[in-house]
C-alpha cells in the first residue's frame, strides 16, 4: 500500500481507505458485528490505515464497531467519523455549538476515544459554510483536546473552495470520480495552494464504476440506490453521483472496452490516484473481496495519456451534460 501526506494534518496516511457507510452489511441489510470486524480486520491486513465513518452510519453501529475493534489494535489507524445529519430538519441554526459538542462527546463515547483524529460537518446546508461562529466552535473543541483535526464533507464545488477560507480547515471530503470530473478545475488548484488534504468519497459512483451493474440489477428497499436516484431523501448527487442510471451503464461498458476489463473498480480508484491533490480515496465495502480488490489500486501503473483522454471522451458524451455543472 503506497501512503500520501494527509495537506496540513502532516499525517502519513494509506492512499486508499475503508468507507464505512456499509460497514457490517451492505446497503439495506441488517448490522452484523462479526462482517464488521471482519471488515476492519480485513483492511488493516491490506495495510489500510484510515476509516472514514459517521454518527449516522448504521444508527452509530459503525462507529461502535470501530471502537470495539480499536480496542484491540496495539497500532490504531486514523479515523474520520462525520457530525451533523442527526439534525432534523437538516438546517443551518442546528449547527450550533450545544448540538456540536453532544455530537462529538457521543462520537468521542462511540469510538471510545478521548479525542477524535477528525471530525468533519457532514454535508451541511450551503448557509452554514458562510457562518464564521459554526468554525469557531470547531477550533475551542480543538483546543480543548476534544479533536485533533477537523474539516468538511461538501456536496458542492462552491462549498469546499469556501471552507478552504477557513484556516482550521485541515480536509475536505468531495465526491470525485470518472463520472464526476469538476473537481480537478479550480477545486484541486485551490487545495494543493492552501495545503488541505482532499478525501474523495463515492469514488465508485455507488457501484457503477465497478463494472458488475446492469439494467436488471435489483436493489434492496433499504438501499439508497432503490430510494433515492432523483433526490428523494438526501442529495441525489450521492446515488450514482448524480448520473442517469441508463446512461451510466452506457459510459461503463465503454469504459470497459477500453480497459479491456469487466473488473473496473481498481481502475477506477488508479484514475483518481492520478491526481497529486488526492490524499486519500474512501471505497466502502461489503465484502472482504471488495476490500482486496480496491487496495490493487495502488499497485496498478500510472494510467497513460491516451487512456486518461478517452476517459474524458467517454465523460464529455455520455455525463457531462448536465451532471458537471450541478455540483
Amino acid at each position: 500500500m503506497k501512503t500520501r501526506r494527509f495537506g496540513k494534518t502532516n499525517e502519513t496516511i494509506s492512499e486508499i481507505g475503508l468507507g464505512c457507510w456499509q460497514l457490517g452489511g451492505k446497503w439495506g441489510d441488517p448490522f452484523d458485528p462479526e462482517l464488521a470486524e471482519k471488515t476492519l480486520e480485513t483492511a488493516i491486513q491490506e495495510e489500510i490505515t484510515v476509516f472514514d465513518t459517521a454518527d449516522v452510519y448504521q444508527g452509530g453501529a459503525s462507529e461502535k464497531a470501530i471502537g470495539e475493534y480499536l480496542k484491540k489494535q496495539p497500532k490504531k489507524p486514523f479515523v474520520i467519523t462525520k457530525v451533523g445529519r442527526q439534525i432534523d430538519p437538516h438546517v443551518a441554526s442546528g449547527y450550533n455549538e450545544s448540538n456540536l459538542r453532544q455530537y462529538i462527546d457521543e462520537s468521542r463515547a462511540r469510538l471510545q476515544v478521548e479525542a477524535l483524529d477528525m471530525v468533519l460537518l457532514h454535508c451541511p446546508p450551503t448557509e452554514v459554510y458562510y457562518q464564521p461562529d459554526v468554525f469557531k466552535v470547531l477550533d475551542t473543541l480543538k483546543k480543548e483536546g476534544k479533536i485533533k483535526h477537523y474539516g468538511v464533507s461538501v456536496e458542492k464545488i462552491e462549498e469546499g473552495l469556501k471552507a478552504m477560507e477557513y484556516d482550521g480547515v485541515e480536509a475536505i471530503e468531495i465526491i470525485f470520480n470518472m463520472f464526476r470530473h469538476r473537481p480537478m478545475e479550480l477545486f484541486f488548484e485551490q487545495a494543493k495552494k492552501k495545503d488541505v488534504g482532499v478525501i474523495v468519497r463515492v469514488p465508485l459512483a455507488s457501484g457503477l464504476l465497478a463494472g458488475k451493474l446492469t439494467k436488471d440489477s435489483v436493489f434492496k428497499d433499504g438501499d439508497h440506490r432503490n430510494f433515492n436516484r432523483h433526490g428523494e431523501a438526501f442529495d441525489k448527487g450521492e446515488t450514482f453521483s448524480g448520473v442517469d442510471y441508463e446512461k451510466g451503464l452506457k459510459a461503463v461498458e465503454e469504459l470497459k472496452t477500453l480497459f479491456k476489463t469487466d473488473n473496473l473498480a481498481p481502475i477506477a480508484l488508479r484514475w483518481i490516484l492520478m491526481f497529486d491533490a488526492v490524499s486519500l480515496v474512501i471505497p466502502g465495502a461489503s465484502k472482504e473481496t471488495h476490500i482486496k480488490s480496491n487496495a490493487k489500486a495502488t499497485e496498478l501503473p500510472p494510467l497513460t495519456q491516451k487512456e486518461m483522454q478517452q476517459v474524458r471522451i467517454i465523460y464529455d458524451t455520455y455525463i457531462k451534460n448536465p451532471v458537471h455543472h450541478l455540483w
